[in-house]
């Protein structure tokens, strides 16, 4: 019997792959999205931390970003979901549990890429606060602006401006540490490639149809930073 083609692997008729290799894709996207967001939110405070925090909170912030920026994305990914289901299965065993309790695969690889992504986070934020101009924060106190109305209104516009292409550079990172996440047992699109390379024998149609789609979520989303950098640069005239 004659192998199928790259096409009729990759179709929606009868045997195609293309709705299973679509919906990994669309795991990828929302585990991708999930860890970005959480990265933000630690970036927040890293970042805010080593702008106006204490000197011990500039000291946890400095060990938060170094060490997380100096292990392997993988063995933070394994740390999380072993580390997780041992204390999940502690928590079991105290309240009367018995057997292992395993922490879900997608929570713990949104929690690594999220602790991961947010130490890059962190220095994106500390760099884009740093190039607001201080003379604009000084008019803002001028006008008689409180802190909140100063953050929300000048502070926080000005700083995105200055973080929109680290970020789109952080998010391209985490769209690829996704991938990682596939040795918990999430079928995101690597996972949903190997399974179906396993099905079929055919590793090299499925491997590339998974470039093909990373490859699109990672043009579409430049596009989208591109299109949110030209709305935040309104007025600002390009050297």
């Amino acid at each position: 019997m004659d192998q199928p083609g790259f096409l009729q692997l990759m179709s929606f008729g009868p045997g195609g792959w293309a709705p299973a290799m679509l919906m990994g894709a669309g795991v990828t996207v929302i585990l991708a999205l999930t860890g970005f967001a959480l990265g933000a939110c630690f970036g927040v405070a890293g970042a805010y931390a080593k702008i106006s925090g204490g000197p011990v909170a500039r000291r946890v912030a400095d060990v938060y970003t170094t060490v997380l920026r100096g292990i392997p994305d993988l063995l933070i990914i394994y740390l999380f979901y072993f580390g997780g289901s041992a204390v999940l299965t502690a928590v079991g065993r105290f309240f009367g549990g018995e057997g292992f309790v395993s922490i879900p695969a997608f929570l713990a690889g949104a929690l690594a890429i999220g602790v991961v992504s947010g130490a890059q986070h962190t220095e994106v934020f500390r760099g884009a606060f740093r190039a607001v101009q201080p003379g604009e924060l000084e008019a803002a106190t001028a006008a008689g602006m409180s802190p909140g109305l100063k953050f929300r209104r000048i502070v926080a516009p000005l700083a995105l401006r200055h973080a929109l292409p680290g970020l789109g550079n952080v998010w391209q990172v985490v769209l690829k540490e996704s991938a990682l996440v596939s040795v918990t047992g999430t079928v995101e699109l690597l996972r949903q490639s190997q399974i179906g390379a396993g099905s079929t024998r055919e590793p090299f149609d499925f491997y590339f149809a998974a470039a093909i789609l990373y490859l699109c979520i990672s043009t579409l989303s430049n596009l989208a930073f591109r299109r949110a950098e030209k709305h935040y640069s309104r007025g600002v005239r390009r050297a």
